[in-house]
């Protein structure tokens, strides 16, 4: 009979199990695990109360700490820290406190990620200033700060309408030596966009692309999102709110480049519809980004919309290069198209744009797939 695998073996089975997400299921394997005879050790029962307190079941990880106990081992730091974080999930933040409070006269000092646990769920509940006050202890306590403990707090700051506090915690952490990141940036300006302090928001977004920090679509959504805001009040006291040609010019360009078609063309439409008229550089911008438009366009289902946008280019002084109508040409292929994307073609030479082998290898494949095979000869031919 082949011998069972270590105790060792199991833990870490279990503990990639644990990284699905998959706490019933880890249960389950650790009392079969029993049933056959294999011993737990502090590691296996640290992993059985991260489980039960991931299920809201903290009571259950308590008598695993009892078991613990009884058997002879000592519960680590990482075995409270866990505790406390069961207690914070369900809400229980001065039982969490009280087991710290414990931990330290046994002689565990609790890590930074213990801490961490607890400014998150305090945050969480609204008690920021306790959070702050947290902080404070933490950084008396010769631990080091990160950004995470900081993002945590500026985060809630900024939920709760504290942006002037929030950006003093920016100023506070970059003066310590943490620099923000995409985290740290997003919320402030989520919370700057909440006020309509929109210089402020685009001086920040600029000053991401500085330090090479790329937004993600969550940073667009929130400043896009409250771009589009519109108030139906007193426009001529809200006037402050409605964002100018350079915040549009700024989110057009942020959403091209993170492949945002509708959501950067929606803008430049409305912004006329604001009182916001394209500039120079706003051309400038789509000159740059039309393929990725058009692209995502077309890759959605937006066929209309993206014929639309490629047909008014030369009304506006843009003449679309060969990868433009290149990915023209395979939207209008791939919705059956053929007689259009083969007139597109046509006009490429004549409007001064040479078609590539890319080019003719989109519209080839399209008339292949539509059964156009001798049309398809026709432009092989051309390409040798």
């Amino acid at each position: 009979m082949r011998p069972l695998p270590s105790i060792v073996d199991f833990t870490q089975l279990l503990g990639a199990i644990v990284r699905m997400k998959h706490y019933s299921e880890v249960i389950t394997l650790i009392r079969q695990m029993e049933s056959v005879g294999i011993s737990l050790d502090i590691y296996t029962l640290t992993v059985l109360i991260n489980c039960f307190c991931h299920l809201n079941r903290v009571d259950f990880g308590f008598s695993v700490l009892a078991r613990m106990l009884k058997l002879g081992y000592q519960p680590n730091c990482i075995t409270l820290s866990t505790l406390v974080k069961g207690l914070c999930l369900q809400g229980n933040i001065s039982g969490a406190a009280r087991l710290v409070v414990e931990m330290e006269k046994k002689g565990y000092k609790p890590d930074v990620i213990t801490y961490g646990t607890m400014i998150n769920s305090l945050c969480k509940i609204g008690e920021t200033g306790a959070a702050i006050e947290l902080l404070r202890k933490i950084e008396k306590g010769n631990f080091e700060l990160n950004v995470v403990l900081y993002n945590t707090i500026i985060d809630s700051l900024c939920k709760d309408r504290l942006v002037t506090e929030a950006l003093n915690m920016l100023s506070e952490m970059m003066s310590k030596g943490i620099q923000p990141d995409l985290v740290t940036y997003t919320s402030l300006i989520q919370g700057l966009c909440n006020f309509g302090r929109w210089k402020e928001a685009t001086t920040l977004f600029k000053e991401m692309e500085q330090r090479k920090i790329l937004p993600n679509v969550q940073t667009f959504q929130h400043i896009g999102g409250h771009t589009l805001q519109r108030r139906d009040a007193d426009r001529g006291k809200t006037k402050g709110m409605i964002p100018d040609v350079v915040t549009y010019n700024t989110l057009i360009g942020g959403f091209c480049r993170v492949e945002r078609p509708r959501a950067a063309l929606e803008l430049f439409r409305k912004m006329g519809a604001r009182g916001q008229h394209p500039n120079p550089l706003t051309y400038g911008i789509l000159l740059d980004g039309p393929f990725i438009l058009i692209d995502g366009l077309c890759n959605v289902g937006k066929l209309t919309a993206a014929r639309e946008l490629f047909y008014s280019l030369p009304a506006k002084g843009l003449q679309p290069d060969v990868r433009t109508y290149t990915i023209m040409i395979k939207g209008l292929c791939k919705e059956g198209l053929i007689d259009e994307a083969s007139e597109l073609l046509e006009k490429m030479d004549g409007n001064g744009c040479s078609p590539d082998d890319r080019t003719y290898n989109t519209i080839i494949q399209g008339l292949l797939q539509h059964k156009e095979t001798s049309k398809a000869m026709e432009l092989v031919k051309i390409m040798a």
